[in-house]
């Protein structure tokens, strides 16, 4: 579960140490007055390393991560852009923000983007592919990557939700052409809001670099006030201060992703043996980050029965179904004319998709849990999960 469990001590000497350098909150100049640090890029770096890639271009949001992404690799105006019916609304928005059109396709039972209805999406127009390793869990990229390979189109990882899992013996997120994340208050680690572009490509990261930045193309010979510009770019800057707090919860990674397996292996092992329900499906290449349990029963009926009784015994659930209508295609209606499709049209379109989140019913992962906590909940689930059949 998210960072912000463990916000502490080390995030505020972080912000003390920003402030007794100087107090220089803006990530460029000031040159003479901030003890010759800047937090971002060394941030920047940290995370990099942390990835083994050789680029990483922090913004202000895992929102702008994508847009300026999506920018960097020349996707424009009355293109399409393939994504899973599955993700937080940010996906979309950032597809339309750039003038693209969304076209979304269906998840299988990993609830990531399913590689069986990805080929029927690509069209003429398709200049991106964005699937999204939700909840923890990466999409299968092994049967991904090669539909994209052989159309030409380039692969942008939204992995917002699942620093910390792995693809094989690499870290997710460096399998594609570039990867977009998320450091809200909600993710594994956290700066308020925040996020970062990482990739292997240079090209690619000039342009975002410059993007992101109003078009600052960073001339080591000029100035900043002189510097030169080939692009017209924004403001997605990150502060000093989301790095400074970042960075410190960035070295409490390893150990939130080690309290995630262990207390979630507890959770699933007390009701994957029972009838009537099953695990979520895991790609055979991924480890999963386990900050969420993913339970699918035989019907929506028995799943709204189930939330009820968690809600009674005091536990809460995680995006499904609590926050649905901010994670599922077919309730956005408020953007049909940039998507193309009325939410009735969606539904017939992502029947599949329905049919699986409906039944499901996901449980958050907490690190701040002792061992009895733990085994209580996954007592408590086992209990009402018994009772549902």
């Amino acid at each position: 579960m998210p960072g912000y469990e463990l916000i502490g001590e080390e995030e505020r000497a972080a912000v003390n140490e920003l402030f007794d350098d100087g107090g220089v909150l803006f990530a460029h100049g000031f040159d003479g007055v901030r003890n010759g640090r800047y937090r971002v890029r060394e941030f920047e770096e940290q995370f990099a390393d942390y990835l083994g890639v050789n680029y990483a271009q922090a913004v202000s949001s895992g929102t702008a991560a994508l847009k300026v992404a999506l920018v960097a690799m020349g996707v424009k105006p009355g293109d399409e852009v393939i994504t899973q019916a599955f993700t937080f609304v940010a996906t979309a928005e950032a597809i339309i923000d750039v003038g693209a059109k969304p076209v979304f396709v269906n998840i299988d039972e990993t609830l990531n983007m399913d590689p069986g209805d990805l080929e029927r999406a690509v069209s003429e127009k398709t200049a991106a592919i964005i699937p999204v390793h939700m909840l923890g869990v990466a999409a299968d990229l092994g049967r991904i990557h090669p539909i994209a390979e052989k159309y030409g189109i380039p692969v942008l990882d939204d992995t917002c939700e699942s620093l910390g899992a792995e693809w094989g013996n690499e870290k997710l997120g460096t399998q594609s052409l570039a990867s977009a994340w998320s450091f809200d208050a909600g993710k594994t680690v956290i700066a308020g809001e925040g996020g970062m572009i990482t990739t292997n490509d240079e090209g690619l990261y000039q342009l975002a670099r410059e993007y992101h930045d109003h078009g600052h193309m960073y001339n080591p010979n000029l100035p900043r006030g002189r510097d030169t510009h080939r692009i017209p770019g924004f403001n997605y800057r990150m502060t000093e201060v989301q790095a400074a707090i970042v960075s410190a919860q960035l070295k409490k990674l390893d150990y939130i992703v080690e309290r995630n397996r262990c207390n979630s292996a507890v959770i699933e092992s007390a009701v994957s043996d029972l009838d009537g329900v099953k695990m979520r499906s895991i790609p055979a290449l991924c480890k999963p980050l386990c900050d969420t349990v993913i339970m699918q029963f035989e019907s929506d009926e028995i799943a709204s029965r189930c939330v009820m009784s968690l809600t009674e015994n005091g536990l809460g659930t995680k995006n499904v179904p609590d926050a649905i209508e901010w994670h599922f295609a077919v309730y956005w209606g408020h953007m049909q004319d940039e998507i193309g499709c009325s939410q009735e049209e969606s539904r017939i379109l992502l029947k599949q998709s329905n049919d699986i989140v409906k039944r499901c019913v996901a449980l958050p992962v907490l690190v701040n849990m002792t061992e009895e906590q733990v085994k209580n909940n996954a007592d408590t689930v086992r209990m009402i999960v018994q009772e549902l059949s």
